[in-house]
């Protein structure tokens, strides 16, 4: 039985585009902003990817960096995520739902206990920035039996054997990440070097969906329309920050953002 992600991959490809990814803070700037966020871009997404704030965010940026801080400074808690990821997964509008975090708070919450809460809300995937392969992979196990997808990440340093490795146990999503830097940045290799080091994953196991993330925004988008799906995470941050400083309706300014992204590959 294939899962919601693959058939969002599957859909995007009848379309004859990449699918399309969201990524936000979880109670950025707060729960109730940041639930009306998400049901709003939902529409124009294949898949959305929520991140679980925390207060050293090494692999993000700037942009990343202010949501998350946000969210903690108004008080947000993990626990406070699968409340909120029941809430959005009962509108009949939802899409397949990632969360990313980092491993320390997934440890200090308990292993287990943070997969059956995930499984309980309807999470459908997990990416854990900071627990690398091999070492993911007792963790990845524990995903796969609760039918939660762990995304495995492929960096532009990663040597062939290495990307072998993790694609042969991989689950049916790979995240490559387009350069070596944090979120946000700008690009720093053209868009034809990302897509040679795309070809090359694809090329190990083509029924895997790969994802490019880092550096995605309003003008790098169609350049990397052939990936199988695009993640934008900093450009929406960004207008998020904006919008609060502003004092404009937030939910309506990002959205309106993600629909431009959303144009940019039809």
């Amino acid at each position: 039985m294939k899962s919601a992600i693959d058939i969002a991959f599957k859909n995007a490809n009848k379309e004859n585009r990449p699918a399309l990814i969201s990524y936000t803070v979880c109670g950025d700037n707060n729960k109730k902003i940041s639930l009306d966020i998400l049901k709003s871009i939902s529409k124009n997404l294949d898949i959305v990817e929520w991140g679980v704030p925390h207060n050293c965010p090494t692999a993000d940026g700037k942009e990343i960096q202010n949501s998350s801080y946000r969210a903690l400074k108004n008080g947000f808690k993990l626990s406070d995520i699968f409340q909120m990821v029941k809430k959005y997964k009962s509108n009949k509008d939802s899409k397949p739902l990632i969360l990313m975090g980092y491993y320390q708070m997934i440890f200090n919450y308990g292993e287990k206990k943070f997969i059956t809460e995930c499984k309980k809300v309807g999470v459908d995937g997990l990416i854990v920035v900071d627990l690398s392969f091999p070492d993911n992979k007792k963790f990845a196990q524990l995903c796969k039996k609760n039918s939660i997808c762990f995304i495995q990440l492929i960096a532009p340093t990663t040597s062939t054997k290495r990307m072998r490795d993790i694609i042969k146990i991989s689950d049916s999503m790979l995240y490559m990440i387009s350069m070596i830097s944090t979120t946000g940045s700008a690009l720093k290799v053209t868009a034809k070097k990302i897509m040679k080091n795309y070809d090359i994953v694809k090329k190990i196991n083509p029924k895997k969906n790969v994802v490019i993330g880092f550096g995605i925004t309003q003008k790098t988008i169609k350049s990397l329309k052939k990936a199988d799906g695009l993640v934008v995470g900093s450009a929406i941050c960004k207008e998020i920050t904006r919008s609060i400083e502003k004092r404009q309706n937030t939910v309506t300014n990002v959205t309106n953002v993600v629909r431009k992204l959303k144009n940019k590959i039809k």
